[in-house]
């Protein structure tokens, strides 16, 4: 019978001689062949032209490490399914431990190698192999013996071939059986689903039993599929990849991560204190995913919103807990304050109401309850109106008129959403062309025309490149100048902005759209943004207009706002302007626009081509009542 044969594998002559003195005994001994190689690549040839018993490979070598050689090894189907132990004098080494028994590793051992440990570990494969290749000989024995058997016997050995054709097919069964309950996520070689579940369901198991409680964080990555979309499946599988990696540098070698599919992960997190240590490792996972993300030669950057939910307290059984995580995160992604959010039972009751609001506002928008009311802007230099910001109301059957901001919260479908806007951008572009006609035949047609500006919000959180195909043919539609419409961004949305919403921008100012930043103040935003976006007009929010002429330096805020924003170029609109005193400061402080109730209220269509066709509001009488 043929001798099993070891392979050593060691750059440095030194350790290769100490390690092959180990082995000599055996060697001696005929128990099997020992062949030693100084490189990688030294190793793959005998590899190619030999078969082992087992495979002793350094980790660290020049060029072709030890991972990378493992993974050449296992590569060829000859040597798909030969042992390899790892050897490493980086003692506790573990991500190159785990890294190892991912490239297919039997074992992992680290220098100095105890000889015994050495001795035995080699001993069990090598036997393993003797056995193998005395079953090759039985089995070239049989295929011998069955070619020389008698007539007499040929139905024995018929019956025989039929056993093994049986116990082979069981087997294959088997294998395609164990495939099918593969354990592994194929893309992050996290663990998938099916493994995730199995998992969930056996610490419910076990914490029903030791009254110790443990708590599931449920992950979902913000824009992932804007990403997707721009840069192509490839970079969104790559991305994916790196979260991965970067979750499972964030939690415990005791915590399990795993991938549900999409840009959805899980994390299992058991153990005392599993609540405080769940919120630890969703902060995070969080400041983890916050940072840029390297994809070829493109930087991307993402968010993750998280839900955590705790066994018991959220949820009796698997199903419902993974449910409940699932909710928390919805609401966390919701709220960009609150990235990583715990579930309580009033998230579900909070569900339900949007979920009611949201087919209330359905039947609305196709019973014609909704409507736009206009709040006119007014020029502080020569006190017309040259422009309108469109409020959405809804003319309740129960609670009565209602603003925007009472309802749209509370509701989350994006398809409602995006009709709602094509149904505001409609209307918006029909009155625009009715206020644009009017303000011609006023001016007269030896006047130079100066467009009058619509200003519209939008109801969905995100701006999308679908907006432009709702937008543009209605502006066309309507024979629209350049200028009449524009659109108000709040500041949240261009604190994440990314390079594919800044063509967007250029885009729709290229066609003529103006673009507002709105409420400037609310989030924090820095004027930096505005430069960048190259924005056409900033409001300030109506907290700094309040605070004119306060003793915490109201005026010195607004005041700072609007130099900057003029040295950028940008029209200042003030917003809330209610007194005298606040028109006369904006005034002295050089701002361009100003709405509120000092001017006028929000008006119905009528009533502001009503104040197209007007007098001029008077800037200059300090008596002069709030419009109605």
């Amino acid at each position: 019978m043929q001798t099993p044969k070891v392979l050593l594998v060691n750059d440095d002559p030194a350790s290769l001689y100490a390690l092959e003195s180990l082995l000599l005994e055996a060697v001696d001994q005929h128990v099997y062949e020992l062949v030693t190689a100084g490189s990688g690549k030294e190793a793959l040839r005998h590899v190619l032209r030999q078969e082992f018993a087992v495979i002793l490979l350094d980790v660290s070598m020049p060029g072709m490490d030890g991972f990378d050689t493992a993974e050449a090894i296992h590569s060829h189907p000859r040597s798909a399914g030969t042992p390899i132990i790892f050897i490493t004098a980086h003692y506790a080494d573990e991500l190159n431990r785990l890294k190892a028994y991912q490239k297919g590793a039997a074992d992992y051992l680290f220098t100095p190698v105890i000889p015994q440990i050495l001795q035995a570990k080699v001993a069990v494969f090598v036997e393993m192999a003797k056995k193998n290749m005395q079953l090759r000989i039985k089995t070239e024995g049989l295929a011998r013996l069955n070619q020389d058997l008698r007539v007499r016997r040929l139905q024995d050995l018929e019956r025989i071939n039929t056993e093994l054709e049986q116990e082979i097919k069981e087997r294959k069964l088997a294998e395609q059986h164990a495939h099918a309950l593969s354990t592994r996520d194929a893309l992050t070689n996290l663990l998938n689903r099916r493994a995730l579940i199995q998992q969930l369901e056996h610490a419910v198991a076990t914490s029903d039993r030791s009254g110790i409680g443990f708590a599931l964080l449920f992950l979902d990555l913000d824009k992932f599929k804007p990403i997707n979309d721009t840069y192509g499946h490839e970079a969104g599988d790559e991305l994916l990849r790196q979260v991965a990696a970067r979750l499972t540098a964030a939690v415990r070698v005791a915590d399990i991560v795993a991938r549900l599919g999409g840009d959805e992960f899980v994390v299992l997190i058991e153990g005392k204190s599993a609540s405080a240590n769940a919120a630890r490792v969703g902060r995070k996972i969080e400041t983890a995913c916050a940072l840029p993300f390297d994809i070829g030669s493109h930087r991307v950057k993402t968010a993750a919103s998280i839900g955590i939910a705790l066994y018991p307290q959220d949820g009796a059984n698997a199903q419902a807990l993974m449910k409940n995580a699932d909710t928390a995160m919805y609401h966390a992604k919701k709220s960009a304050a609150t990235p990583v959010q715990f579930f309580h039972e009033e998230l579900n009751v909070r569900e339900r109401e949007r979920e009611r609001w949201t087919l209330e506002l359905r039947k609305a928008l196709a019973a014609g309850q909704l409507e736009l009311r206009y709040e006119p802007q007014v020029d502080l230099h020569t006190g017309s109106v040259i422009a309108a910001e469109a409020l959405l109301h809804w003319r309740h059957p129960v609670h009565g008129a209602m603003e925007a901001a009472q309802f749209l919260p509370l509701v989350q479908e994006r398809a409602l959403l995006d009709r709602i806007d094509a149904w505001v951008i409609a209307q918006c572009c029909s009155q625009a062309a009715l206020w644009h006609a009017v303000s011609a035949n006023l001016r007269g047609a030896h006047t130079p025309a100066t467009a009058p500006c619509i200003w519209l919000n939008l109801a969905t959180q995100q701006l999308h490149p679908d907006l432009l195909q709702v937008l543009l043919p209605a502006m066309r539609k309507h024979g629209l100048p350049p200028g009449a419409i524009g659109i108000e961004l709040s500041e949240k949305l261009l604190l994440g902005a990314t390079e594919p919403l800044a063509q967007l921008l250029t885009h729709m100012q290229g066609t003529g759209v103006r673009i507002a930043l709105d409420d400037f103040g609310s989030a924090r935003s820095s004027l930096a943004a505005c430069k960048r976006w190259q924005l056409n007009t900033l409001k300030i929010d109506r907290s700094f207009v309040h605070g004119i002429g306060n003793e915490e330096g109201g005026t010195d805020i607004v005041a700072a706002v609007i130099h900057l924003a003029r040295a950028l170029s940008m029209r200042v609109v003030a917003l809330g302007v209610e007194t005298r005193q606040q028109l006369e400061v904006l005034q002295e402080l050089g701002c361009h626009t100003c709405q509120g109730a000092l001017f006028y209220p929000p008006l119905p269509a009528a009533g502001l081509l009503e104040q197209a066709a007007g007098p001029e509001f008077n800037l200059s009488t300090p008596s002069q009542a709030m419009r109605t």
